[in-house]
Protein backbone atom coordinates (compact mmCIF):
# COMPACT_ATOMS: atom_id res chain seq x y z
CA UNK A 1 0.00 0.00 0.00
CA UNK A 2 1.74 3.48 -0.69
CA UNK A 3 2.04 5.78 1.81
CA UNK A 4 -0.56 7.88 3.31
CA UNK A 5 -0.67 11.51 2.47
CA UNK A 6 -0.28 13.91 5.07
CA UNK A 7 -2.98 16.15 4.48
CA UNK A 8 -5.03 18.76 6.61
CA UNK A 9 -8.02 16.10 6.63
CA UNK A 10 -5.86 13.40 7.64
CA UNK A 11 -4.01 14.95 10.42
CA UNK A 12 -7.55 16.20 11.49
CA UNK A 13 -9.33 13.01 11.66
CA UNK A 14 -5.55 11.41 13.62
CA UNK A 15 -6.24 14.19 16.09
CA UNK A 16 -10.11 13.27 16.51
CA UNK A 17 -9.42 9.93 16.84
CA UNK A 18 -6.57 10.66 19.29
CA UNK A 19 -8.78 12.13 21.44
CA UNK A 20 -11.60 9.29 20.84
CA UNK A 21 -9.09 6.72 21.79
CA UNK A 22 -8.95 8.27 25.69
CA UNK A 23 -12.57 9.43 25.89
CA UNK A 24 -16.10 7.14 26.36
CA UNK A 25 -19.13 8.82 24.34
CA UNK A 26 -18.18 12.28 22.89
CA UNK A 27 -20.06 15.20 21.25
CA UNK A 28 -18.39 17.21 18.40
CA UNK A 29 -18.87 20.27 21.18
CA UNK A 30 -16.64 18.06 23.65
CA UNK A 31 -14.27 17.11 20.94
CA UNK A 32 -13.66 20.99 19.85
CA UNK A 33 -12.74 21.83 23.40
CA UNK A 34 -10.14 18.95 23.77
CA UNK A 35 -8.52 19.00 20.15
CA UNK A 36 -8.92 23.33 19.54
CA UNK A 37 -10.19 22.50 16.02
CA UNK A 38 -13.13 24.28 14.28
CA UNK A 39 -16.76 22.57 14.33
CA UNK A 40 -16.83 22.05 10.75
CA UNK A 41 -13.31 20.27 11.00
CA UNK A 42 -14.29 18.98 14.23
CA UNK A 43 -17.44 17.11 11.97
CA UNK A 44 -16.05 16.53 8.98
CA UNK A 45 -13.21 14.70 10.58
CA UNK A 46 -15.99 12.46 12.41
CA UNK A 47 -17.98 11.74 9.63
CA UNK A 48 -14.63 10.80 7.62
CA UNK A 49 -13.70 8.11 10.86
CA UNK A 50 -17.39 7.01 11.29
CA UNK A 51 -16.98 5.72 7.28
CA UNK A 52 -13.37 4.38 7.60
CA UNK A 53 -14.92 2.17 10.67
CA UNK A 54 -12.87 3.94 13.58
CA UNK A 55 -15.70 6.02 15.24
CA UNK A 56 -19.78 4.87 15.93
CA UNK A 57 -21.99 7.19 14.63
CA UNK A 58 -24.16 7.20 18.59
CA UNK A 59 -27.92 7.83 20.28
CA UNK A 60 -27.61 11.70 19.79
CA UNK A 61 -27.53 13.53 23.17
CA UNK A 62 -31.53 13.23 23.47
CA UNK A 63 -32.14 10.10 22.78
CA UNK A 64 -29.23 9.02 25.16
CA UNK A 65 -30.64 11.03 28.17
CA UNK A 66 -27.72 14.11 28.35
CA UNK A 67 -29.56 16.57 26.68
CA UNK A 68 -32.58 18.75 27.39
CA UNK A 69 -33.23 21.56 25.15
CA UNK A 70 -32.33 22.89 21.76
CA UNK A 71 -30.94 20.88 18.75
CA UNK A 72 -29.55 17.61 19.96
CA UNK A 73 -26.04 16.85 19.76
CA UNK A 74 -24.44 14.09 17.98
CA UNK A 75 -22.64 11.77 20.06
CA UNK A 76 -19.35 9.50 18.45
CA UNK A 77 -17.43 7.12 20.47
CA UNK A 78 -14.32 4.86 19.25
CA UNK A 79 -15.33 1.18 18.17
CA UNK A 80 -13.30 -0.96 20.20
CA UNK A 81 -14.50 -3.83 17.31
CA UNK A 82 -12.94 -2.48 14.45
CA UNK A 83 -10.03 -4.01 14.87
CA UNK A 84 -7.58 -5.92 17.38
CA UNK A 85 -4.37 -6.67 18.47
CA UNK A 86 -2.08 -9.77 20.00
CA UNK A 87 0.50 -9.96 22.27
CA UNK A 88 2.62 -12.64 22.33
CA UNK A 89 5.29 -14.06 25.15
CA UNK A 90 7.35 -16.56 22.77
CA UNK A 91 9.95 -18.10 25.55
CA UNK A 92 12.20 -20.88 25.70
CA UNK A 93 9.56 -23.04 27.08
CA UNK A 94 6.54 -21.69 26.65
CA UNK A 95 4.30 -19.58 24.35
CA UNK A 96 1.07 -17.32 25.67
CA UNK A 97 -0.85 -15.67 23.59
CA UNK A 98 -3.79 -12.23 24.42
CA UNK A 99 -5.75 -11.08 21.57
CA UNK A 100 -7.71 -7.97 23.04
CA UNK A 101 -9.67 -5.05 21.12
CA UNK A 102 -8.76 -1.56 20.82
CA UNK A 103 -9.60 -0.66 24.21
CA UNK A 104 -7.02 -3.50 25.46
CA UNK A 105 -9.72 -5.22 26.92
CA UNK A 106 -8.55 -8.90 26.60
CA UNK A 107 -11.01 -11.35 24.86
CA UNK A 108 -9.03 -14.67 24.80
CA UNK A 109 -5.86 -16.38 26.23
CA UNK A 110 -4.07 -19.59 24.79
CA UNK A 111 -1.03 -21.09 25.77
CA UNK A 112 1.18 -23.17 24.24
CA UNK A 113 4.45 -25.93 25.95
CA UNK A 114 7.51 -25.98 24.13
CA UNK A 115 9.25 -27.94 27.12
CA UNK A 116 12.79 -29.01 26.23
CA UNK A 117 12.01 -28.17 22.18
CA UNK A 118 12.50 -24.15 22.20
CA UNK A 119 15.29 -24.46 20.92
CA UNK A 120 13.94 -26.11 17.83
CA UNK A 121 13.14 -23.60 15.50
CA UNK A 122 10.62 -25.35 13.28
CA UNK A 123 8.88 -25.88 16.45
CA UNK A 124 9.17 -22.97 17.56
CA UNK A 125 7.40 -21.15 15.16
CA UNK A 126 4.82 -23.98 14.51
CA UNK A 127 3.79 -23.70 18.33
CA UNK A 128 3.64 -19.64 18.15
CA UNK A 129 1.46 -19.91 15.11
CA UNK A 130 -0.84 -22.68 16.21
CA UNK A 131 -1.06 -20.16 19.99
CA UNK A 132 -2.00 -17.37 18.32
CA UNK A 133 -4.56 -19.18 16.22
CA UNK A 134 -6.17 -20.26 19.13
CA UNK A 135 -6.39 -17.24 21.19
CA UNK A 136 -8.21 -15.96 18.09
CA UNK A 137 -10.58 -18.85 17.51
CA UNK A 138 -11.34 -18.21 21.36
CA UNK A 139 -11.96 -14.51 20.73
CA UNK A 140 -14.47 -15.42 17.56
CA UNK A 141 -11.84 -12.99 15.58
CA UNK A 142 -11.16 -13.68 12.17
CA UNK A 143 -7.60 -13.00 11.41
CA UNK A 144 -7.96 -10.47 8.86
CA UNK A 145 -8.99 -7.89 11.57
CA UNK A 146 -5.64 -8.22 13.83
CA UNK A 147 -3.81 -5.29 13.06
CA UNK A 148 -0.74 -5.60 15.02
CA UNK A 149 0.82 -8.68 16.19
CA UNK A 150 3.80 -7.75 19.26
CA UNK A 151 6.03 -11.18 19.65
CA UNK A 152 8.12 -10.85 23.11
CA UNK A 153 11.34 -12.72 22.69
CA UNK A 154 14.70 -13.45 25.22
CA UNK A 155 16.83 -11.91 22.66
CA UNK A 156 18.07 -8.66 22.24
CA UNK A 157 15.78 -6.60 18.90
CA UNK A 158 16.94 -3.79 16.94
CA UNK A 159 14.43 -0.92 15.44
CA UNK A 160 13.79 -3.68 12.56
CA UNK A 161 12.82 -6.69 14.46
CA UNK A 162 15.87 -8.47 13.96
CA UNK A 163 18.68 -10.11 16.87
CA UNK A 164 22.62 -10.06 16.77
CA UNK A 165 23.48 -13.64 15.32
CA UNK A 166 25.28 -14.98 17.94
CA UNK A 167 25.18 -18.87 16.15
CA UNK A 168 23.26 -19.74 18.99
CA UNK A 169 20.61 -19.11 21.70
CA UNK A 170 18.95 -15.48 20.04
CA UNK A 171 19.66 -17.16 16.95
CA UNK A 172 16.85 -19.65 17.98
CA UNK A 173 15.21 -17.25 19.78
CA UNK A 174 14.55 -14.76 17.15
CA UNK A 175 14.51 -17.11 14.19
CA UNK A 176 12.16 -14.26 11.79
CA UNK A 177 8.54 -14.33 13.20
CA UNK A 178 7.08 -12.36 10.35
CA UNK A 179 7.18 -15.01 7.71
CA UNK A 180 5.19 -16.97 10.17
CA UNK A 181 2.74 -15.01 12.02
CA UNK A 182 0.80 -13.41 9.00
CA UNK A 183 -1.62 -11.23 11.23
CA UNK A 184 -0.99 -7.38 10.80
CA UNK A 185 1.69 -5.84 11.25
CA UNK A 186 3.98 -8.21 12.47
CA UNK A 187 6.67 -6.43 15.62
CA UNK A 188 9.40 -8.34 17.31
CA UNK A 189 10.43 -6.98 20.82
CA UNK A 190 12.72 -8.32 23.40
CA UNK A 191 10.98 -9.78 26.49
CA UNK A 192 12.26 -7.57 28.98
CA UNK A 193 11.20 -4.45 26.92
CA UNK A 194 7.73 -5.41 26.93
CA UNK A 195 8.12 -6.32 30.39
CA UNK A 196 8.87 -2.74 31.48
CA UNK A 197 5.60 -1.61 29.36
CA UNK A 198 3.68 -3.47 31.26
CA UNK A 199 5.35 -2.31 34.55
CA UNK A 200 5.39 1.07 33.72
CA UNK A 201 2.01 2.43 34.91
CA UNK A 202 2.87 0.93 38.45
CA UNK A 203 6.12 2.87 38.36
CA UNK A 204 4.83 6.34 37.56
CA UNK A 205 7.46 8.68 37.18
CA UNK A 206 10.51 6.74 38.79
CA UNK A 207 13.47 5.35 36.60
CA UNK A 208 13.19 1.66 37.07
CA UNK A 209 14.35 -1.86 35.81
CA UNK A 210 11.93 -4.53 35.08
CA UNK A 211 14.31 -7.61 35.98
CA UNK A 212 12.95 -11.09 34.40
CA UNK A 213 14.53 -13.11 37.28
CA UNK A 214 13.45 -16.76 36.72
CA UNK A 215 16.10 -18.82 34.49
CA UNK A 216 18.03 -16.23 33.00
CA UNK A 217 18.28 -12.33 34.66
CA UNK A 218 17.32 -9.75 31.68
CA UNK A 219 16.38 -5.67 32.15
CA UNK A 220 13.84 -3.48 30.83
CA UNK A 221 15.06 -0.02 31.34
CA UNK A 222 13.03 3.20 31.39
CA UNK A 223 15.37 6.02 32.99
CA UNK A 224 13.26 9.60 32.71
CA UNK A 225 10.33 8.21 31.17
CA UNK A 226 12.13 6.60 28.36
CA UNK A 227 12.87 2.92 27.53
CA UNK A 228 16.14 2.50 26.46
CA UNK A 229 17.20 0.20 23.59
CA UNK A 230 20.15 0.74 22.08
CA UNK A 231 21.40 0.65 18.42
CA UNK A 232 21.44 -3.22 18.72
CA UNK A 233 18.44 -3.52 20.98
CA UNK A 234 21.48 -4.45 23.79
CA UNK A 235 20.71 -1.93 26.59
CA UNK A 236 19.79 -4.61 29.26
CA UNK A 237 21.05 -7.54 28.08
CA UNK A 238 23.16 -9.01 31.27
CA UNK A 239 25.67 -11.46 29.62
CA UNK A 240 27.88 -9.13 31.31
CA UNK A 241 27.08 -10.40 34.47
CA UNK A 242 29.73 -13.26 33.75
CA UNK A 243 31.91 -10.97 34.67
CA UNK A 244 30.88 -9.79 37.74
CA UNK A 245 32.41 -10.64 40.92
CA UNK A 246 29.74 -13.11 43.35
CA UNK A 247 27.33 -13.31 40.43
CA UNK A 248 29.38 -15.01 37.35
CA UNK A 249 26.22 -16.13 35.09
CA UNK A 250 23.19 -14.36 33.77
CA UNK A 251 21.38 -17.15 35.24
CA UNK A 252 18.32 -16.50 36.93
CA UNK A 253 17.27 -16.85 40.07
CA UNK A 254 15.29 -20.33 39.29
CA UNK A 255 17.90 -21.75 37.24
CA UNK A 256 20.46 -20.88 40.07
CA UNK A 257 18.30 -22.32 43.15
CA UNK A 258 18.49 -25.56 40.96
CA UNK A 259 22.03 -25.56 40.21
CA UNK A 260 22.95 -24.20 44.28
CA UNK A 261 20.52 -27.24 45.55
CA UNK A 262 22.35 -29.56 43.01
CA UNK A 263 25.46 -29.14 44.58
CA UNK A 264 24.74 -29.36 48.09
CA UNK A 265 22.76 -32.70 47.03
CA UNK A 266 25.81 -34.05 45.77
CA UNK A 267 28.17 -32.36 48.53
CA UNK A 268 25.61 -34.87 50.96
CA UNK A 269 24.37 -32.11 52.92
CA UNK A 270 20.43 -32.34 52.26
CA UNK A 271 19.01 -34.91 54.55
CA UNK A 272 16.20 -37.91 53.87
CA UNK A 273 12.69 -36.10 54.68
CA UNK A 274 13.63 -32.24 53.36
CA UNK A 275 11.72 -30.65 50.51
CA UNK A 276 15.24 -30.27 48.99
CA UNK A 277 15.03 -33.78 48.36
CA UNK A 278 12.32 -33.85 45.70
CA UNK A 279 13.18 -36.15 42.80
CA UNK A 280 11.08 -33.52 40.62
CA UNK A 281 10.40 -30.12 40.88
CA UNK A 282 7.27 -28.40 40.67
CA UNK A 283 7.55 -27.59 37.06
CA UNK A 284 8.54 -30.67 35.86
CA UNK A 285 12.39 -29.98 36.64
CA UNK A 286 15.02 -33.25 37.29
CA UNK A 287 15.43 -32.49 41.18
CA UNK A 288 13.93 -29.99 43.46
CA UNK A 289 13.58 -26.11 41.91
CA UNK A 290 12.90 -22.99 43.39
CA UNK A 291 9.31 -23.52 44.11
CA UNK A 292 10.70 -26.58 46.76
CA UNK A 293 13.63 -24.13 48.13
CA UNK A 294 10.74 -21.37 48.81
CA UNK A 295 8.99 -23.63 50.54
CA UNK A 296 11.53 -25.36 52.47
CA UNK A 297 13.09 -22.29 54.14
CA UNK A 298 9.51 -21.20 55.35
CA UNK A 299 10.17 -24.61 56.97
CA UNK A 300 13.18 -23.32 58.60
CA UNK A 301 15.73 -26.08 56.85
CA UNK A 302 19.12 -24.37 56.79
CA UNK A 303 20.17 -25.60 53.70
CA UNK A 304 17.30 -23.57 51.74
CA UNK A 305 17.66 -20.96 54.08
CA UNK A 306 21.34 -20.40 53.00
CA UNK A 307 20.24 -20.71 49.22
CA UNK A 308 17.82 -18.04 49.68
CA UNK A 309 20.19 -16.11 51.30
CA UNK A 310 23.13 -16.34 48.29
CA UNK A 311 20.32 -16.06 45.92
CA UNK A 312 19.42 -12.50 47.52
CA UNK A 313 23.52 -11.73 47.75
CA UNK A 314 23.31 -12.17 43.94
CA UNK A 315 20.10 -10.31 43.08
CA UNK A 316 21.68 -7.68 45.29
CA UNK A 317 24.52 -7.53 43.11
CA UNK A 318 22.68 -7.08 39.98
CA UNK A 319 20.82 -4.15 41.42
CA UNK A 320 23.76 -2.66 42.64
CA UNK A 321 25.24 -2.69 38.87
CA UNK A 322 21.70 -1.32 37.33
CA UNK A 323 21.55 1.09 40.05
CA UNK A 324 25.26 2.32 39.89
CA UNK A 325 24.91 2.93 35.78
CA UNK A 326 21.99 3.75 35.00
CA UNK A 327 20.93 5.71 38.44
CA UNK A 328 17.37 4.20 38.92
CA UNK A 329 14.67 4.69 41.35
CA UNK A 330 13.84 0.94 41.28
CA UNK A 331 14.35 -2.97 40.13
CA UNK A 332 11.42 -4.60 39.81
CA UNK A 333 12.15 -8.50 39.79
CA UNK A 334 9.41 -9.90 37.07
CA UNK A 335 8.15 -13.31 35.76
CA UNK A 336 6.50 -15.81 37.22
CA UNK A 337 8.82 -16.58 40.06
CA UNK A 338 8.71 -13.08 41.34
CA UNK A 339 5.73 -13.76 43.58
CA UNK A 340 7.00 -16.52 45.06
CA UNK A 341 10.29 -14.99 45.49
CA UNK A 342 10.04 -12.74 48.43
CA UNK A 343 12.54 -13.91 50.65
CA UNK A 344 15.30 -13.95 47.96
CA UNK A 345 14.07 -10.12 47.46
CA UNK A 346 13.85 -9.51 51.39
CA UNK A 347 17.84 -11.29 51.34
CA UNK A 348 18.49 -8.62 48.63
CA UNK A 349 16.87 -5.49 50.65
CA UNK A 350 19.05 -6.89 53.77
CA UNK A 351 22.15 -7.05 52.10
CA UNK A 352 21.62 -3.52 49.79
CA UNK A 353 21.46 -2.11 53.44
CA UNK A 354 24.24 -3.38 54.49
CA UNK A 355 26.73 -2.61 51.73
CA UNK A 356 28.13 0.80 51.67
CA UNK A 357 26.84 1.74 48.03
CA UNK A 358 25.04 4.66 46.88
CA UNK A 359 22.16 4.89 44.91
CA UNK A 360 20.64 2.12 46.75
CA UNK A 361 17.58 1.20 44.54
CA UNK A 362 14.50 0.11 46.11
CA UNK A 363 13.58 -3.61 44.76
CA UNK A 364 10.20 -4.91 44.89
CA UNK A 365 8.11 -8.28 43.50
CA UNK A 366 6.05 -7.30 39.87
CA UNK A 367 2.16 -8.49 40.53
CA UNK A 368 1.56 -9.44 37.04
CA UNK A 369 3.16 -12.84 37.52
CA UNK A 370 4.24 -14.77 34.62
CA UNK A 371 2.03 -12.74 32.27
CA UNK A 372 4.09 -9.69 32.51
CA UNK A 373 5.35 -10.41 28.88
CA UNK A 374 2.61 -10.69 27.26
CA UNK A 375 0.57 -7.74 28.68
CA UNK A 376 3.81 -5.72 27.59
CA UNK A 377 3.37 -6.67 24.18
CA UNK A 378 -0.30 -6.40 23.77
CA UNK A 379 0.20 -2.94 25.09
CA UNK A 380 2.93 -2.39 23.00
CA UNK A 381 0.68 -3.68 20.04
CA UNK A 382 -1.59 -0.90 21.75
CA UNK A 383 0.23 1.69 21.52
CA UNK A 384 1.65 1.12 17.68
CA UNK A 385 -1.86 1.72 16.36
CA UNK A 386 -2.43 4.68 18.48
CA UNK A 387 0.74 6.27 17.03
CA UNK A 388 -0.59 6.03 13.49
CA UNK A 389 -4.19 4.37 13.37
CA UNK A 390 -4.66 5.70 9.87
CA UNK A 391 -1.83 3.72 8.78
CA UNK A 392 -4.04 0.75 9.61
CA UNK A 393 -6.57 0.63 7.24
CA UNK A 394 -9.34 -1.40 8.67
CA UNK A 395 -10.84 -4.81 6.79
CA UNK A 396 -13.57 -3.74 4.48
CA UNK A 397 -16.24 -5.68 5.83
CA UNK A 398 -15.45 -3.62 9.77
CA UNK A 399 -15.79 -0.33 7.44
CA UNK A 400 -18.84 -1.32 5.86
CA UNK A 401 -21.13 -2.63 8.72
CA UNK A 402 -20.91 0.74 9.97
Amino acid sequence: MPPRRATVRATSAETVLAYAFDAEAFTATEAIDATGLTRSTVLGACAELVRLGWLRDLDDARAAGEYQKGRPARRYALDPDAGVVVGVDAGQHRVAALVADLRGTVLARAEGALGDTGLDVPVRLGVTADTIATALAGAGVDPERVLVTVVGVPAPVDATGASPADGGFWDAMNPGFRGVVGHGRVVVENDANAAALAEGPSSGDASFAALLSGERFGAGLVVDGSLLRGARGGAGELRVLDLVDGVGSSNGIGRTARDLVRAARDAGRIGPGSLLDAGVSADGEAGPGAAEVFAAAALGDPVALEVVDRLGDRLARVCVLLASLLDIDRVVVAGAIAEAASGVIDRARAHLAAWAYDPTPEVVASRLGGDVVVLGALASALDTVRADPLGFPLPARTAAAV
